[in-house]
């Protein structure tokens, strides 16, 4: 089967009028702050502006407000938002809501849909997903979930501790990760539960001070101590948790290599024009040939995580798991970002270090990306594995 990777006419228009909303109103906005929304007034003056240009909600269904995209077709507006560190909140196409809702349109219940579902993707309220844990729990390794729901009269009770928790400060539920059957360590037997953010059982411990700022709502540590849930609170089935997140893993590393690859264009950008008008040693640095290497590289690395992530997008698109497609996109497009934008820096020399643009700052930001969402060694580790499994079993044929 042809692999077609040219955007649809109305998908064309729509990464257009996009990448035109994020220059002509967005990257005013985050120039202002720094790259960093720390108000409601700021994400609601973006999210009220993206819905007047006709460019907010790309990824979830007409029903819901959205454009109703398939993966490919978000790969191209998602880049584009991704331009400036406040387009995808702007979209509402930020992690971890973006996920959430991808996960809600599959498996929630229509009345989870009308609840959660609705008003997350119409911007009214945020989410957070609640699966990483403090050591020795889940984390590179859900398996080793720790955190536990016992069955009681009418529903659960779930005790246990999260941290790193994107998006937790201000949201109106969580998504918590749960065990319900096995130890820790065993593959199965997580469930996950819909937690509203009222529930006296789910607390606030800290927010975590991170290299990364611009995830709206923080990386916050959570405890879940008694914290009571009714029976239709379970996203899903009970105890099958860990397929269910499958729905959400893959296609959410696609959505973040797709939205820091607008990143890493728009650090090139900034270093060609430093290149373009800086001169020294009598010529401009452009037409030195180390300069010329650099962006040279810049643009072999953004072209090639563009191909990886339409690539595992069209795979996505079929219907197929790829895990191995974007486990490589993931690994390479998170280590191509972070050299595309340290290039840059050192392209622009003190001005990249300087608060006068923004590289410093999307340096910081980028960098967390080759842990989050499985770090580069856990993914190489996978790859690896799929290929000798897959060499074991053509040998015995």
């Amino acid at each position: 089967m042809a692999v077609d990777l040219t955007p649809t006419p109305d998908v064309a228009d729509l990464a257009r009028r996009t990448a035109e909303f994020v220059r002509d109103v967005v990257v005013p906005i985050e120039e202002r702050t720094g790259g960093v929304a720390r108000s409601e007034d700021v994400r609601i003056e973006l999210q009220r502006a993206a819905k007047d240009a006709g460019v907010f909600a790309p990824h979830v269904a007409p029903e819901y407000g959205g454009h109703g995209l398939d993966m490919r077709g978000r790969a191209a507006v998602f880049e584009e938002a991704g331009y400036s560190l406040l387009g995808p909140l702007a979209l509402n196409i930020a992690a971890p809501d973006e996920g959430n809702m991808h996960m809600l349109e599959a498996i929630a219940t229509d009345e989870q849909k009308e609840r959660y579902l609705r008003p997350l993707a119409s911007g009214e309220i945020r989410s957070c997903f609640a699966m990483t844990e403090p050591a020795p729990g889940a984390g590179s390794d859900p398996s080793a979930l720790t955190t536990y729901a016992e069955r009681e009269e009418g529903g659960w009770r779930i005790e246990g501790r999260k941290w790193f928790i994107t998006g937790a400060e201000g949201a109106g539920f969580a998504i918590c990760m749960a065990r319900t059957s096995g130890k820790p360590g065993e593959a199965g037997g997580a469930t996950m539960f819909l937690v509203d953010a009222d529930n006296p059982g789910m607390k606030t411990v800290r927010h975590i001070d991170t290299l990364d700022e611009s995830l709206y709502g923080g990386h916050i540590e959570l405890v879940f101590d008694n914290c009571r849930v009714p029976d239709d609170a379970v996203l899903g089935e009970v105890d099958e948790g860990f397929r269910y997140a499958q729905v959400r893993l893959g296609p959410a590393r696609m959505t973040h290599c797709m939205r820091w690859l607008g990143i890493a264009r728009r650090a090139q950008d900034i270093a060609v024009a430093r290149a373009a008008e800086r001169e020294v040693f009598g010529s401009r640095l452009g037409d030195l040939g180390m300069v010329q290497q650099m962006i040279a590289d810049n643009e072999i690395d953004i072209a090639a995580s563009r191909g990886l992530i339409l690539q595992a997008c069209w795979e996505l698109d079929q219907g197929r798991s790829g895990s191995q497609s974007t486990a490589i996109a993931k690994t390479f497009c998170a280590e191509a970002v972070w050299r595309v934008v340290d290039r840059a820096v050192q392209i622009c020399g003190s001005l990249g270090i300087s608060g006068d643009v923004l590289l410093g700052r999307f340096l910081r930001e980028v960098r967390p990306f080759r842990i989050y969402d499985g770090p580069s060694e856990t993914h190489r580790w996978a790859i690896a594995r799929r290929v000798m499994r897959r060499h074991d079993a053509e040998a015995t044929r």
